[in-house]
């Protein structure tokens, strides 16, 4: 079954991530459906912008942590949601996120490489790395240059579940909306006003220091994450994660 669907409609490409069992986790099949999605976007001249929506209650849970930890392929994995980001990033059309969900982890990835996102009342943002023994790495490559260092520094050590008001503060969301549609319908109509000449000219331009980000620190950070994974404490986060327990390191407040 297809994890990914695509509807083009009014010079608008739409992929939603449609695996709600696993709330969108970024499956091997997923990363490559989306890719394609995208490639086929990037090609249709009738297209001028790209909607990254989801089903169920979740936008996108970050790794699938149990696909990782049966294949082991951690690092061909990490590789490939590189790859993603920077396709992205690079495309010639403008990539918008529609977010009424839980964005975990990988998921705030996928909003860093956007250059447009509208969020929700029902969204929650948290970059959970941290309680499962990995680090934000590649993640950081594509949000670090849009927050405020403070606010990055809290969210990313601590793994702090906050909502769409202070992602919008943060830089990681466009648009707090009420209305998730009526938001993003608004961007979608300004968008078919410009050319899509202008629209390639222009997008790099804004795009600048996340590409600098990918282009200089993007290998380091792959090694770095699929490092993480291969250790004992990463191993222990992710089951206890799968299991619902603390994890060994946890500590009671007094």
């Amino acid at each position: 079954m297809a994890l990914v669907t695509q509807v083009v409609e009014a010079a608008v490409s739409t992929l939603t991530l449609d695996s709600p069992a696993n709330r969108n986790a970024l499956s091997r099949q997923l990363l490559e459906e989306l890719s394609e999605g995208l490639d086929a976007a990037a090609a249709d001249d009738g297209v001028r912008a790209v909607v990254l929506s989801h089903t169920g209650r979740t936008f996108c849970a970050g790794a699938d942590l149990r696909e990782s930890a049966a294949t082991g392929d951690t690092e061909r994995g990490t590789a490939r949601f590189v790859a993603l980001l920077r396709q992205i990033v690079d495309l010639p059309k403008p990539v918008l996120a529609r977010v009424n969900g839980h964005v975990r982890a990988g998921g705030l990835g996928l909003l860093g490489a956007c250059d447009l996102v509208v969020a929700g009342p029902q969204s929650s943002f948290a970059f959970t790395e941290v309680r499962l023994g990995l680090a934000p790495a590649i993640i950081a490559l594509v949000t670090q240059s849009r927050m405020p260092e403070r606010l990055a520094a809290r969210y990313l050590l601590t793994g702090e579940t906050f909502d769409a008001t202070t992602a919008e503060r943060a830089g990681l969301v466009t648009v707090a909306a009420a209305d998730v549609d009526v938001a993003l319908a608004v961007l979608l109509d300004a968008l078919r006003l410009a050319s899509p000449q202008g629209l390639a000219a222009t997008k790099p331009l804004t795009t600048a220091r996340v590409r600098a980000a990918l282009e200089a620190d993007g290998e380091a950070a792959q090694r770095l994450s699929a490092q993480l994974f291969g250790t004992a404490e990463a191993r222990e986060g992710i089951a206890a994660w799968a299991q619902k327990r603390p994890p060994s390191w946890f500590v009671a407040s007094p």
